[in-house]
Formats: C-alpha cells, sequence, structure tokens
C-alpha cells in the first residue's frame, strides 16, 4: 500500500456523500405557487375523449424551489464522478469542447430539414466515416444504431438479408460465438431469428480451431466474437478463425467492444472480417449518460454495403446527399441518422486524437492493465482468471476473491459497496455468465493516473483487510452514501412505486385512512 494512501485511509472518514432529507418533488406542492406565470389562454378545442376531465397533478413550486430541490438531488447522485475502472466499459474522459461543438452547431437543426440544409452535418458523418474506416479497413460506416447491441442486431439483420440475396437463408440458419463474446451477439443473433452456437474456453483462453471446425457447415451464417476478450486474452488464431468460416460461406463480424488496448494495431479488414462495430461512447469519447446515449458505429466490407441500414450519406457533386433508393437495405434500425450530437462528439475527439494519439492511448492501456493485474496479485485473496496463462494481458483483466468470501463472507457486491465509501465508483464485475467465481474487471484505459490506480487498488486492499478483520463493516456497507443499503421492499410489488401515481395509489390512501 502506497504511504500517501495509507495516510488517508487512516483518516477512514476522508470521504463523505451529500445527503438531504429530500421529499419527492410532488410533496413539496403548495397551492398558488408558481414559477413562471403565463397569460391566460384560451381553451383548445378537443374531441371529447381527448379533452381531459380533470386538470393534471403537477407541483406547484417556485423556480427557486425547483433549482434547490434539484441541486440538491444531484448532489446526492456522484455516480461516475469518483474513480471508476469500470471494466470492458472503457471509461473516458469526456472533453468540453465536444458538448461545446454539439450545443453550438446542432442546437438550431432538426432532422427532417432537406439535405440541402443539413450540409454540414452530412460532411461530418461522411468524414468521420472514412476516419473510422481507415481504422479498420472497412469501406463505409453508419451511425444509426442506438449502442453496441443495437449495431450487433444491425449485423445480424444484414447477415439475413445477404444470404436471403443468394437464396441461402433457409439454409443458414446458425450463428457461432464464444462463452467469452459479449451476450449482445448471441441475444442479437437469437432475436433476428438465428440458432446460436456457443464454443467454450480452452485451455490458452480461447476456444480450439478444432472446436470451431467441429461446428462450421454448410448452416453457418456467420461468425460474432469480440478478440481480445474481458480476460484480457487476445486469440492469436483469430485469421484462421476467420478462413474456416469464410470458406464455409459464412460472415464474420468483429465486436470492437474492446478496441482499445489495440487501436492503431490491427485493422478489422486486414484479418478477413466482412463488418465490425465501435462504440462511439466507449472508445471514442462520447458520453455515456448512464445507458444513454449512445452510438454503435457498424461498417463493413463493399460487399455488404447494398444492405446496410439507411438512408446513408454519399457525396453528389460538390456537397451530400441521402441516398434512400436502397432496394436491399435491411431499412432503419433507429430513428433519422442515429444520434448526431454524439456522433460529433466522437468525431470532435477522433481528430484531436489522431493516429498517433490512439496508438498512444492504446499503449498506455494496456500498460496501465499490466501494471494493475501485477498489484492485484500481491493483495491477499486475489487471484486472477486463467491462472495458468502467464502472458501480459490486453486493457482488462478478469479478477477473483472467491478466497476472500470463503474466508470471510463477504462477497464481491459487499466488497464494491464498501469501496464506494472511499469516493471509488461500484465495480464492474462480469458479463452473464459468470465464468470466474467472485469475479470484478477492472480497466483503466488511458484515463487514469498512477496515483489514480494506486489508491482504487488500495482501497481494495483496505476492504479485504476489513473483511478479515471486520466483515460486518464490509457486509453492512455503503455508510457514507446518502443512501445506505436498500431493504427488502424492492421485491415486494405492493410496496414499491416507480411513480408519483403509482406512489398516491399504494402510499397516500391507506395513510389518509389511518
Amino acid at each position: 500500500m502506497t504511504a500517501p494512501i495509507k495516510d488517508y485511509l487512516k483518516r477512514s472518514n476522508g470521504y463523505r456523500a451529500a445527503k438531504w432529507s429530500e421529499p419527492v418533488v410532488m410533496e413539496m406542492t403548495g397551492s398558488g405557487r408558481r414559477g413562471v406565470v403565463f397569460e391566460d389562454a384560451p381553451a383548445p378545442d378537443l374531441p371529447g375523449k381527448a379533452a381531459r376531465k380533470t386538470a393534471p397533478a403537477l407541483p406547484e413550486i417556485t423556480e427557486h424551489d425547483a433549482l434547490r430541490h434539484y441541486l440538491h438531488l444531484s448532489q446526492m447522485t456522484l455516480g461516475m464522478m469518483g474513480i471508476s475502472l469500470f471494466g470492458t466499459c472503457t471509461m473516458k474522459y469526456n472533453p468540453r469542447i465536444g458538448e461545446r461543438a454539439s450545443l453550438d452547431h446542432l442546437k438550431g437543426l432538426h432532422p427532417l430539414q432537406e439535405a440541402e440544409t443539413l450540409q454540414g452535418v452530412l460532411e461530418m458523418y461522411d468524414k468521420f466515416s472514412d476516419f473510422l474506416c481507415e481504422v479498420s479497413g472497412m469501406d463505409q460506416f453508419v451511425f444509426q444504431a442506438g449502442g453496441g447491441a443495437d449495431a450487433a442486431y444491425t449485423h445480424a439483420c444484414v447477415t439475413r438479408a445477404y444470404h436471403a440475396s443468394r437464396g441461402e437463408l433457409q439454409q443458414r440458419d446458425q450463428i457461432i460465438t464464444t462463452i467469452q463474446t459479449h451476450p449482445c451477439s448471441p441475444a442479437t443473433a437469437n432475436t433476428a431469428g438465428f440458432e446460436v452456437i456457443t464454443l467454450s474456453l480452452e485451455e490458452n483462453g480461447y476456444p480450439s480451431l478444432e472446436q470451431l471446425k467441429s461446428v462450421v457447415g454448410p448452416r453457418t451464417a456467420a461468425l460474432m466474437v469480440n478478440n481480445p476478450d474481458d480476460m484480457g486474452i487476445y486469440n492469436p488464431d483469430i485469421k484462421e478463425w476467420v478462413r474456416i468460416v469464410h470458406e464455409a460461406g459464412g460472415l464474420c463480424f468483429y465486436d470492437h467492444a474492446n478496441f482499445n488496448g489495440v487501436m492503431t494495431r490491427l485493422r478489422a479488414r486486414e484479418l478477413g472480417f466482412d463488418a465490425c462495430m465501435y462504440m462511439l461512447h466507449k472508445t471514442f469519447g462520447a458520453p455515456k449518460g448512464g445507458g444513454g446515449p449512445a452510438v454503435g458505429a457498424y461498417g463493413c466490407a463493399e460487399h455488404l454495403v447494398p444492405f446496410l441500414p439507411g438512408p446513408v450519406v454519399v457525396k453528389q457533386g460538390d456537397g451530400y446527399a441521402l441516398d434512400t433508393d436502397r432496394p436491399q437495405s435491411i431499412g432503419r434500425v433507429r430513428e433519422f441518422m442515429g444520434n448526431a450530437p454524439q456522433v460529433l462528439k466522437a468525431y470532435a475527439w477522433a481528430r484531436a486524437m489522431g493516429a498517433e494519439g490512439l496508438r498512444e492511448a492504446a499503449d498506455i492501456s494496456v500498460l496501465a492493465n499490466n501494471y494493475m493485474d501485477k498489484r492485484l496479485g500481491e493483495v491477499k485473496g486475489v487471484s486472477r482468471s486463467n491462472p495458468g496463462i502467464d502472458v501480459p494481458r490486453m486493457e482488462m483483466t478478469r479478477h477473483s476473491v472467491e478466497q476472500v468470501a470463503q474466508d470471510t463472507g463477504c462477497s464481491i457486491f459487499d466488497i464494491s459497496m464498501r469501496m464506494t465509501d472511499f469516493g471509488i465508483d461500484a465495480l464492474w464485475l462480469s458479463h452473464e455468465p459468470f465464468l470466474v467465481a467472485e469475479p470484478f474487471t477492472p480497466e483503466a484505459g488511458e484515463l487514469w493516473s498512477k496515483e489514480d490506480i494506486d489508491y482504487w487498488i488500495d482501497v481494495l486492499e483496505h476492504v479485504i483487510g476489513e473483511a478479515y478483520s471486520d466483515p460486518e463493516i464490509v457486509k453492512t456497507a455503503p455508510h457514507n452514501a446518502p443512501i445506505h443499503q436498500l431493504t427488502s421492499a424492492l421485491d415486494e410489488p405492493g410496496v414499491w412505486a416507480t411513480t408519483w401515481r403509482a406512489y398516491a395509489r399504494k402510499h397516500l390512501k391507506s395513510m389518509a385512512a389511518e
């Protein structure tokens, strides 16, 4: 444990989240209170069924009260404001210049404007497609998909359309993936109507060529994989995997969720892949926003371009146009052109980084992870996945506190909650299914400094020490957060309420009766 962190932890009460006894806004209402007073307007002439019979239940509060209320709530919602080594999510700083650019250049536009009035936006889409084509080796990118899973579904639909165009869809009804591939690939393949074949991991940390060959055949529609996987292991046989699937007539899709450690080090098309996707809200510096907004940039080689969701931005003379005449297109996967502000933010980030910046970020990402890996290997009770594979890992590694759980009864969930008491965001554990017991998967990327990483590891070591010496303080955490452990009310539909209407129905009438 590093000396400055030791001193910090000795102070024990160094971190305290703001805590307000804040009512919900509907409980703050006072008759006649207003933030803004509007002039009276004539009631609209609505059909009987459309007209309200009673006034809507809206809070009546002043502007000052509203501002203070939401400020208090924001002070108690500091997620992703501490040190967040949230594995597979590639937590990055979202530069303010991207926010400013999207606000300044997009706020006055509407997606239903004529293309002639959106030339700057279309040019940005076209140039960002060119940038990602250079990074990946693909021929065209589109930005409609609303995230990684949506981009994976886009590929499953493109696969379906491609084989249908060749008269082979009835025959090719299987998509191959691996147990360590992100769940969005098998889930979306299944949603698109394919049978999913899942390969298991072997002693090298990935399925063998023999296992792949045993399932590839005339029914194979596609291979959907990510590489490296979340355990930090890169499959060096991936080019041969692609050759085997192509030889059988299938397509190959590269899920680039874990691209951060290999940026500029490989290109999907040069490995033989037909399509790939990048998550702009991860690898390319656009904000995540707590589950959204997100963009899954989907790119493909020339033979799949006709099937892309439309409209597609195309160069036309000295300007740009939206190509809607695409008879083989799978159709829209999202409204309009996707999330334009996110695309602009990611484009600004990519242009600012350039090729040299991407390579440096990848190098730092891998270096930071292997530094973490070495330090975590010295922490009592912590082990790493695939312990028999003694090679450097990529940008993340999956670890386990199974020994700690067996010795103390403190699970990884308990440890994660206790770490939030020290200003650490809750840990990322693992995709399902858990291949490693009591897992956690940190990823530092290029953002976090050595001091941040050391502090994160020191907190983990401190909490594990508490698990051995005073397990109850770990099991009952968090203690410094605005909300402590939730009760079982979440499992009681008659108690919990996520809307004011449900709360009033379930609680206010019964309170009035009492």
